[in-house]
């Protein structure tokens, strides 16, 4: 069987620990990569990053996404640099352009996104590369500043830079400036049509092709012996999801109705009660659509459409409780 690439997400329904072992069990199972999720104020992606990157051997640890607003430049490439010596050449930065109203209430004017994006990404990567830096842009400003390593590794770092882009201009400045996309979840696979279309577009600015590209794809994947079992807890998911970040509900496809239905009912933060109560709302055709839900074999072709239509990896987001069946299911080795 030729190996197939996978990875394994994780968000926060689970005990911190035990991702730790959910790590380690993937890394056994043949699977690629780790990304951490950093989106709602709940858990952070450094922290965890750093503890898988502590007890596997091989595996890569990617943030899935950070955003490119909250951290300081400096502090953001000395964050990757320090995940670099306890990981060398396994860690990937997955950074995004966040989203609000959650952006708004913690008092950040997410104002030029694509400028801001890109001089992050510009600044993050000469640091790495070990440059002394000068830039004076509308977002960061720097005087001379470097990566201060005395003791230790002073050669240039190998992280990936990786955007977790949703919308058109952002998925075409992805083409032409990162060294790949994180494509988003709770979309159908013909979303990744134009999204392809879009990072084409941005590799040609830059001289380069699509397949210079990787294209990670997040896909949110319930997987239970059950059927009716699996699909329900996706509704619980998509709830959340489709109330909450309006970028994805964009993308989705789904009716302003549903969501704003939704929306009536959950609170932010939302308590189990009203999710129980609003996930009736999301019609069972759309967990079929934008999600890999069923049984193993269900999941498992669902998968396989997203990959069909440009997804390089597949980054699995386990919904449900069982894990370890998930990883199973898709197990290399």
């Amino acid at each position: 069987m030729t190996k197939q690439r996978v990875a394994l997400y994780l968000q926060d329904s689970h005990d911190l620990r035990d991702g730790l072992d959910y790590a380690r069990y993937a890394e056994e199972k043949g699977f690629e990569a780790v990304w951490q999720a950093e989106s709602r104020l709940v858990r952070d992606a450094i922290v965890p990053m750093a503890a898988y990157a502590a007890v596997t051997e091989n595996l890569k640890v990617g943030s899935g996404v950070i955003n490119n607003w909250t951290r300081n430049i400096g502090l953001l490439a000395a964050t990757f640099l320090t995940l670099d010596d306890l990981a060398p050449n396994r860690i990937i930065c997955g950074i995004g352009a966040w989203w609000d109203p959650l952006a708004a209430n913690v008092g950040i004017e997410r104002r030029k996104p694509m400028l801001a994006m890109k001089e992050t990404i510009e600044i993050l990567r000469r640091l790495l590369n070990m440059e002394r830096v000068t830039f004076h842009g509308e977002f960061h400003h720097v005087d001379g500043i470097e990566l201060d390593v005395v003791h230790g590794r002073r050669e240039p770092r190998n992280v990936p830079i990786m955007i977790g882009a949703t919308g058109p201009k952002m998925m075409e400045m992805t083409g032409e400036i990162a060294d790949g996309v994180v494509l988003n979840y709770c979309v159908p696979p013909e979303y990744n049509d134009q999204a392809l279309e879009m990072l084409e577009k941005g590799t040609k600015k830059a001289g380069r092709t699509i397949e210079d590209i990787d294209r990670p794809q997040l896909i949110v994947c319930s997987v239970d012996n059950d059927h009716d079992q699996a699909i329900e807890y996706s509704k619980i998911l998509l709830c959340q999801y489709l109330a909450q970040q309006p970028h994805i509900a964009k993308a989705s496809g789904v009716s302003n109705k549903v969501i704003e239905d939704i929306q009536s009912i959950l609170g932010w933060p939302a308590t189990k009660e009203q999710i129980m109560k609003a996930k009736d709302l999301v019609p069972e055709e759309l967990v079929h659509r934008i999600t890999a839900s069923g049984t193993p074999e269900e999941a498992l072709a669902k998968v396989e459409e997203y990959k069909k239509r440009g997804c390089t990896c597949p980054i699995l987001y386990p919904v449900g409780g069982n894990f370890k069946l998930l990883i199973d299911t898709f197990a290399q080795q």
